[in-house]
Formats: C-alpha cells, sequence, structure tokens
C-alpha cells in the first residue's frame, strides 16, 4: 500500500526535547518531513539521519520545512542515539511502532519489533508528495536529495 498522493496519517509522539510533537502542528507552517527509523541500533538509519542533520536548519530556515524523524524504540534510547550521533534536531519516539504501522509498516526482528525504513515528503495540506520505502536496510533516501525535490515543486531535481 502506498500513500502517496494521500493524506499523511496525523500522529503525536514524544520528541526527545520532552515535548510532544504532532504532524498536525507542523504543516501549518510548511511542508514536513517524515522519517521512519528502524531503531537506535541501527547503522544505516544513523547515517541517513546525519544527511538530514546537515540539511534541517536549511530546510527550516528557507523553505519552512520541519523534519520529523520517527525511532521505533522507547525515549531512552532515541535520546542516547540523538546525543552519540550529534544531531541537531530533536527525534521522535514510537515505541510499540504503532507510527511506523501506519506509514512503511513494521517487522519483526532480532532487535524486536522495529519500523520499517523510509522516507516521506507531506506539503502543508497533509498529501504525502514523496514516499520511499526500503527495500532493505541500507536503502535510504538522503537529505540533500529532499532539499532539491521540495525546491523543484516537488518533482524529482533529476528528471528521473
Amino acid at each position: 500500500m502506498t500513500l502517496e498522493q494521500s493524506q499523511a496519517p496525523d500522529f503525536t509522539l514524544q520528541s526527545t526535547s520532552g515535548e510532544d510533537v504532532s504532524l498536525s502542528d507542523h504543516l501549518g507552517d510548511g511542508p514536513t518531513v517524515v522519517l521512519v527509523n528502524r531503531g537506535h541500533w541501527c547503522s544505516f538509519c544513523a547515517e541517513q539521519l546525519q544527511t538530514f542533520s546537515e540539511v534541517a536548519y536549511d530546510l527550516w530556515f528557507n523553505d519552512d520545512v520541519d523534519v520529523l524523524p520517527v525511532v521505533t524504540d522507547p525515549i531512552g534510547p532515541v535520546t542516547e542515539m540523538r546525543d552519540r550521533f550529534d544531531l541537531d534536531f530533536q527525534l521522535l519516539a514510537d515505541p510499540d511502532g504503532d507510527v511506523a504501522a501506519q506509514y512503511s509498516g513494521t517487522e519483526e526482528t532480532s532487535h524486536g519489533l522495529t519500523g520499517i525504513a523510509a522516507t516521506y515528503v507531506v506539503d502543508e495540506s497533509g498529501t504525502v508528495q514523496y514516499e520511499q520505502v526500503a527495500d532493505h536496510p541500507a536503502d535510504r533516501t538522503y537529505g540533500n536529495w529532499v532539499r532539491y525535490f521540495v525546491r523543484n515543486g516537488y518533482e524529482d531535481p533529476f528528471g528521473e
């Protein structure tokens, strides 16, 4: 099932800053990127998050885009992940995988229940303009590509 060109499911999760964060609250300001990550232990997730950390301020300042990374772990390990990788944004804890299940889905792994890694670009009206669900753990969309996608009017910046 794809979410592309449909309404993004709303959610509220606890962030590593201790606040509750809702997708709908962020859409009032502009587009939002929702990242579903497998867990605090996932090196591919950390690599992807670092690419978004590098462009998050530029996206917010110049394009009113917020980045909401959802990690399928309790808040403690998610906060530790943020600090260990020195990320410049807050992560959202989805310990039961409820949000991941509404987006890319979940799967049982040796680490327990995890989200299937995915990237979503949601426009200010709540419509998913881009969806990329990982075929394997290393299959990711990186921050710089999303920046160009948003600035190119939700069109592939490379014309593919």
